[in-house]
């Protein structure tokens, strides 16, 4: 198998907008600067955020990338 096959990223998007005063995807989406379906994308864990954009979303939320991604693999 090759890395990609048994690795998956995770995110905790969706819980920290509504842990956050339910932000909605469009206002997340302003925040950093992308299309709300990118944060569509995200959260259904079918798009990985470029570096810049991971640290952009962890800012947006006040807390570290690791509390918003999580990487899974061997």
């Amino acid at each position: 198998m090759t890395p990609s096959e048994t690795a998956q990223l995770n995110n905790r998007i969706r819980r920290l907008r509504f842990e956050q005063g339910e932000i909605t995807q469009q206002e997340l989406a302003d925040r950093v600067g992308v299309a709300r379906q990118t944060i569509i994308a995200l959260e259904a864990g079918k798009y990985a955020p470029s570096l810049l954009l991971a640290f952009r979303l962890a800012k947006a939320f006040g807390v570290k990338t690791e509390d918003v991604f999580q990487w899974e693999g061997d």
